[in-house]
């Protein structure tokens, strides 16, 4: 099934989110893309077995303390981007939807000190709730449809404690039509959620990869410099 060029891999990966949403279940073709894998990190189109360039980046210029700090990776796939906060000092929870993705990372990494969990970005552990100092999120929720987008964007942001740091690497349109997706690149009117949810978008920087013109690559870095009032959780 997957022994094809990078274009089919990607057009079956549509195919499968496709039907996952006509199914109302969003997220479930992901465990069918890593399970269906079998090992073989070639059919994982997001799998490049390094920690994400933009996120590296980010770290190599900012250099942050991280003594104590408890970091989060969000559908964190195989691990790499985990496995690099981990090396700095991070204390570091990585999820993701798929139970193979999980089990992979452990496989990986079997004498690991991240903790490698399975959760579901749509129904989180109510511990989690500002409990993170660093929250890394990249591009799962582009991978989502518009119905359960402000949902998302609110998980995302909740995660975050008081003086946190959230990095988000996501596509984004210059247009508030619709997107033809997946994957479903952020409006500006989306992004704005975040301020509305009590961060302070701190830096932007846009990288221009996509061959449609008016999609766009951003890291976005955010801070809580309050907790969420009552109404806002």
């Amino acid at each position: 099934m997957f022994e094809q060029q990078p274009e089919d891999l990607r057009f079956y990966v549509k195919q499968l989110a496709t039907e996952a949403l006509e199914r109302s279940e969003p997220s479930a073709w992901f465990e069918v893309l890593y399970a269906e894998a079998k090992g073989d990190t070639a059919k994982i189109p997001w799998a490049k077995l390094t920690s994400h360039p933009y996120l590296q980046d980010w770290l190599t210029n900012h250099q942050p303390l991280v003594s104590g700090q408890k970091a989060l990776v969000i559908g964190c796939g195989l691990g790499d981007d985990a496995e690099a906060l981990a090396h700095l000092g991070f204390e570091v929870t990585a999820f993701d939807i798929s139970q193979s993705a999980i089990a992979w990372c452990k496989q990986r990494f079997p004498n690991s000190a991240v903790n490698y969990l399975v959760a579901d970005l749509l129904a989180i552990p109510s511990q989690w709730h500002q409990a993170f100092d660093f929250v890394f999120e990249c591009r799962n929720i582009q991978a989502l449809p518009l119905n359960v987008r402000s949902w998302v964007i609110s998980s995302v942001a909740s995660f975050i404690a008081t003086g946190g740091t959230l990095l988000l690497i996501t596509r984004v349109q210059d247009e508030e039509a619709e997107p033809n997706g997946p994957p479903w690149p952020l409006s500006e009117s989306e992004l704005k959620q975040f301020d509305s949810l009590g961060l302070q978008q701190v830096q932007k920087l846009v990288f221009l990869e996509s061959e449609q013109i008016d999609v766009k690559q951003v890291r976005i870095e955010y801070q809580r410099h309050n907790s969420l009032t009552s109404s806002e959780r």
